[in-house]
């Protein structure tokens, strides 16, 4: 089973990080796709990819892959840059769906299987790196959000969030230098203790501020993460809670940012959450991290 890492030529942060994984990583070039050389890590057992168009368009890449170069596929990393209106330095990663209309890819009210483990130990490497390398970026999770749609579980890793911080090599070194090291231990959740409970989160930010807060001090991994511009559209119903159940592996409850939300907020969702069976974690549920 192999991991794929696609990059982008359209995405300077992204072209940048990908240059710093073939640089500190073992690769050989082994195939052409996209009109692009194709790299293999067989100490990683993954492959690196790069395409021409836009990562979150790039619908079905997963099949694509698979098809043309005949390898079994278990895991999508993609490489990125991140946009925002307050131009923040950040170094971020995240699960891929929509909870409305894919206006920015994917499909309608559909989420891509999430990847807990592998993306919460990802955050706290690139925390670890970022400190260690004295970059002045932000580290978080960012919420669910955006395509491509694919069969197999996917995160985003990105840098952002101006154009500045894209064709800045330092922080593509970071993430470069987080990503190997996660792919060193790590090729997929069943690597992972399964004392470590998968949950979903509910409120809160785009940036996720109390689920990331809980990953850097607990033993916890999020998959899907519900924030509450979504809920507020009227867009999180029961059907949508049991999408992002679906879609995050091994679930274990829900971890709900009650500062984040109004309380008639966290009233309803407390009683959607009882009423289907689901389990509801507060902090002193979670064991410290060594």
């Amino acid at each position: 089973m192999t991991t794929l890492i696609v990059s982008s030529t359209e995405d300077p942060a992204s072209t940048n990080i990908k240059k710093f994984l073939l640089e500190f990583g073992e690769w050989d070039e082994t195939d052409e796709m996209f009109s692009h050389s194709v790299y293999e890590s067989k100490k990683l057992d993954s492959i690196i990819v790069t395409i021409d168009d836009r990562h979150i368009r790039h619908e079905n890449i997963d099949r694509e892959v698979m098809e043309s170069l005949n390898v079994d596929l278990h895991q999508l990393i993609v490489v990125s840059r991140h946009r925002s209106k307050t131009g923040e330095p950040t170094l971020t990663t995240h699960p891929l769906g929509n909870f409305g209309e894919a206006r920015f890819g994917g499909r309608d009210r559909t989420f891509v299987k999430s990847s807990p483990r592998l993306m919460t130990e990802l955050l706290r490497l690139l925390k670890k790196h970022a400190e260690h390398d004295n970059l002045y970026h932000d580290v978080c999770f960012e919420v669910t959000h955006h395509g491509p749609y694919v069969d197999i579980p996917a995160l985003f890793v990105e840098v952002g969030s101006t154009e500045e911080e894209w064709k800045n090599e330092t922080p593509a070194k970071t993430v470069a230098r987080a990503l190997l090291e996660l792919l060193s231990r790590y090729r997929s959740e069943e690597d992972f203790s399964p004392d470590i409970p998968v949950l979903i989160g509910v409120g809160g930010g785009h940036y996720a501020p109390r689920f990331t807060e809980l990953a850097f001090q607990k033993k916890v991994a999020f998959g899907h993460m519900i924030p509450n511009y979504q809920i507020e559209s009227n867009l999180v119903d029961e059907e949508i809670i049991r999408k992002c159940i679906e879609a995050t592996p091994d679930f274990k409850g829900v971890y709900i940012h009650r500062k984040g939300l109004k309380k008639q907020q966290v009233r309803y969702f407390e009683g959607l959450f009882e009423d289907m069976g689901i389990r509801i974690f507060r902090s002193a549920d979670l064991s410290p991290l060594s």
